[in-house]
């Protein structure tokens, strides 16, 4: 290999990842209400060699959603758990919330899935943006982005701190003396914060990657200042080329001011695609999904991405002013999108603000032909703005299988993508050390 491996992540949604994939794909629609659905998709994922699978998580829905989406909004570690019986080698990367869990249960659910796969588990750390959350866990009210983050921190911490209450070596298994473990080797975490309280040893030895891969995705400071402390992993990352390499620059330093490796930050930003044998099959394929799309879906789920409930707004109306004027804080980085542009045209209604959004939740959306996808890759890994991809088919599986047998072999040929799995973890796939453990707090 002639150049930095490549990484790839395969996004799992329902039919695909643009809004319109229900309603042009041939299968059953309640196909994805059912394991052999996921089953497919890691299986494709593992035949083209990716680094892992990624299941997103909604905890709780604006019911605008069952119109328009399929609603398969599973628990990703029981997905995943079935899917570490289906698979081998490929990661399984699940969502997780530090807003509606508790940290050491968090990191029961997912040292469990380690063990389970033999070491091929990843979390994706969010703070749950939707307000909807609250009520579905009985809380009184959805904390602000910034005590959210805060306590993301600490919760992140707590959670490390619990995976190591083993030592890698605690297991004696001498059957003569009747010792499976060494206790000596046994550390409760006892933390105690300014959050989080929680005592205890897992009642497991220390997972097999040490710490299961941590992944981040969020896109304000706030989010970047917790991906450079924690993420092994990060999928967000500007739309732009130039802005993308000054995310991925940025990160780094904040990650080395940190006191960690930078080249073990990884950045894997956020690609839908629809692919094509030709340029205008794949044209043809993208403007069909457009032409299927809902305005009154765009404008609801604009709101319901930003973290605002739908159901309270008018369509037809300006963004209230109140929610954007200067001084105001925004409730995630996607709503100060949103904010900005009723800023910069304060008469639009939200509808006018919302109608060029396409296929999701403002991700980059590429059109062409598998050749044009790996020139693509390969000009964003060479001017220094990604390690790689986590790949959203517009349409599952057929994006994906695409990719898998068109695109991986092209890249394999320039010497960009592995041609075997040569580990057996997630953390060997990508390239990251196996964590030594915390000392106790």
């Amino acid at each position: 290999m002639t150049a930095r491996p490549l990484h790839f992540n395969a996004f799992i949604w329902p039919n695909g990842y643009h809004e319109s994939a229900w309603r042009v794909v041939p299968d059953d629609v309640r196909g994805v209400l059912g394991l052999p659905y996921y089953a497919e998709i890691g299986r494709i994922a593992e035949r083209g060699l990716m680094d892992s699978i990624f299941l997103a998580d909604n905890i709780a829905i604006a019911e605008y959603r069952a119109t328009y989406l399929p609603q398969t909004q599973f628990d990703p570690i029981s997905v995943l758990s079935a899917l570490a019986a289906t698979t081998s080698r490929i990661g399984l990367i699940g969502t997780g919330s530090t807003t509606y869990s508790k940290p050491w249960e968090l990191a029961r659910r997912f040292a469990t899935l380690d063990h389970l796969s033999g070491g091929r588990a990843g979390w994706n750390i969010v703070t749950t943006v939707t307000p909807l959350a609250a009520a579905a866990f009985g809380e009184p009210f959805h904390p602000d982005h910034a005590d959210r983050y805060a306590r993301a921190h600490e919760f992140v911490e707590v959670v490390q701190r619990v995976w190591d209450s083993w030592d890698d070596d605690a297991v004696i298994g001498d059957r003569e003396h009747g010792v499976w473990a060494d206790r000596g080797r046994l550390h409760d975490p006892r933390f105690h914060g300014q959050y989080y309280d929680s005592q205890g040893v897992l009642p497991f030895p220390r997972p097999p990657q040490g710490h299961p891969v941590l992944v981040q995705a969020g896109q304000s400071a706030a989010g970047i200042g917790l991906a450079a402390r924690y993420a092994d992993l990060v999928f967000s990352g500007p739309p732009s080329l130039a802005a993308a390499v000054a995310f991925r620059s940025s990160l780094h330093e904040q990650a080395a001011a940190a006191g960690r490796d930078p080249a073990h930050v990884l950045v894997l930003p956020a690609l839908m695609v629809t692919l094509g044998g030709t340029e205008a099959e794949a044209q043809a394929r993208a403007q069909r999904l457009e032409e299927l799309a809902s305005p009154d879906f765009r404008w609801q789920n604009a709101l319901y991405t930003a973290g605002l409930e739908p159901d309270g707004f008018d369509p037809d109306a300006p963004l209230p002013a109140r929610l954007w004027a200067d001084g105001e804080t925004a409730p995630s980085s996607r709503a100060e999108l949103l904010f900005e542009a009723a800023r910069a045209r304060p008469q639009a209604t939200l509808r006018e603000l919302t109608d060029h959004t396409s296929g999701g939740a403002g991700q980059s959306h590429f059109v062409g032909t598998p050749e044009q996808l790996a020139d693509h890759i390969i000009a964003w890994q060479d001017a220094g703005a990604v390690d790689g991809f986590t790949i959203m088919g517009s349409t599952l599986p057929y994006e994906l299988a695409t990719f898998a047998d068109q695109v991986v072999p092209i890249l394999q040929g320039r010497g960009r993508f592995r041609t075997e799995y040569t580990g057996r973890t997630l953390r060997d796939h990508l390239g990251l050390p196996h964590p030594a453990a915390l000392l106790p707090r």
